[in-house]
């Protein structure tokens, strides 16, 4: 009797290859050198401008908030523009006005300069992930979704590691320059990418596209676009404000000696690692939730080691914002589930917002910790702003739609 043999069927990762999640990755990975750079050039770059220590703290403030201010309106210009135009649109003018702005800012000579410049880029910036992100969730097959946001996402990451490395090596001007010439270079290769099948055959209907006001205007889609918000702020709160003034933190633990550069590129050795990870992680949890919330428990008690735990050296210091680096790694996930929880008429306007309303989260905590410094201290004040941003991404966690393996080729109801 002969006993026919099952198994089950190959997986090819083949796809994960292929020219959108290249070219989107490489274009992740230019737009975090360009964002990142200022953070990591901003006390030299302030001090080659004439600045003393407290204006550097100040003014650097300042001029942060300009670029994230760019990143805010840019989510919504270019998310817009996603879904009226095409996802390949976003993805040549964001990088166009990007690199263009970066390479200015090499030249720049005086803050207020500096500062519109950061807000010309930080608008370039914004379209990247989101349009990325978008394209290449409808471009996959949905077995594969996971892995390639991650893999985006791990790839694009290391340019905050090049541009640490590149200012090691260059002066801060030339750091622009690199960045900028990148970004230029990377038309190039983006020439040969398609669009997206699910897009090119919405765009032969009449369904009404990229009007960032439906995501306002039905209770259910309104809930589902702040819940996919709010369960990313936890990741800028580790960026802009524990990595971003790690020498303030630093300090007040009595580590004299904290380079804010060197911390920013430990957070994002991490969060490339974890990038890499919770893609996977999801689909053996079969589960996007699942591997968010252990990424979120586990950067809460990153972030309690941080301010707490009695660091007392550089490099442990460093180590631990690695530690939390690796668990905000969840960032390429959150955005795929923004991307399965919209319809393709709303999904570039949804994903590229929802990213930058959590880079722009900036604008209101920032200030909230610069205001409690005073009387609360570094560590105190980022405690409580830290409070607030986990609970809300716990909040958020828990009520969100479970959406592993979601099709895709859907509308929303936007009559």
């Amino acid at each position: 009797m002969e006993v026919a043999s099952s198994s089950a069927p190959t997986v090819s990762f083949r796809p994960l290859f292929s020219l959108p999640v290249i070219v989107a990755s490489l274009g992740y990975f230019v737009d975090v050198y360009d964002l990142l750079l200022f953070n990591i050039v901003r006390v030299p770059s302030l001090k080659a401008l004439g600045l003393s220590d407290a204006d550097v703290s100040l003014i650097g403030g300042k001029i942060y908030n300009y670029q994230q201010a760019g990143l805010l309106l840019g989510g919504i210009l270019w998310g817009i523009l996603g879904d009226k135009r095409g996802r390949m649109s976003v993805l040549f003018g964001s990088i166009i006005t990007y690199s263009l702005a970066n390479i200015a800012c090499g030249f720049v000579d005086d803050p207020n300069t500096y500062a519109i410049l950061r807000f010309v880029a930080g608008l370039g910036l914004a379209g990247e992930l989101g349009a990325g992100i978008t394209l290449v969730s409808e471009t996959l097959p949905k077995h594969l979704r996971g892995y390639g946001t991650s893999l985006v996402a791990g790839v694009g990451l290391m340019g905050a590691v090049v541009a640490f490395l590149t200012v090691q090596q260059f002066d801060w001007r030339v750091a622009y320059f690199i960045g900028g010439g990148m970004g230029m270079a990377l038309l190039l290769l983006r020439v040969g990418v398609l669009e997206s099948g699910v897009f090119t055959s919405l765009k032969q209907t009449s369904v009404r596209r990229g009007n960032f006001f439906d995501l306002f205007t039905n209770r259910s889609r309104l809930v589902r676009y702040l819940r996919c918000i709010g369960v990313g702020i936890p990741t800028y709160f580790v960026i802009g404000i524990l990595a971003t003034f790690g020498n303030e933190f630093g300090a007040a633990l009595g580590i004299a000696d904290v380079q804010v550069g060197r911390g920013i590129l430990f957070v994002y050795i991490g969060v490339a690692t974890g990038d890499l990870v919770s893609g996977p992680l999801s689909h053996f949890l079969k589960s996007r939730l699942k591997a968010i919330g252990l990424m979120l428990t586990l950067t809460l008690v990153f972030v309690l080691i941080y301010l707490f735990g009695g660091i007392q050296d550089a490099d442990t210091f460093y180590l631990v914002c690695g530690g939390m680096g690796f668990a905000i790694g969840y960032i390429a996930l959150f955005l795929t589930v923004t991307a399965e929880q919209f319809g393709t008429n709303l999904r570039a306007t949804a994903t590229t917002s929802v990213a930058n309303n959590v880079r722009a989260t900036t604008l209101l905590t920032l200030p909230v910790f610069q205001a409690l410094k005073p009387a609360m201290g570094v560590l105190g004040a980022g405690a409580l702003v830290g409070a607030l941003c986990f609970i809300i991404g716990f909040w958020s966690l828990a009520t969100m739609p479970e959406t592993f393996e979601q099709e895709l080729d859907f509308t929303e109801d936007t009559i």
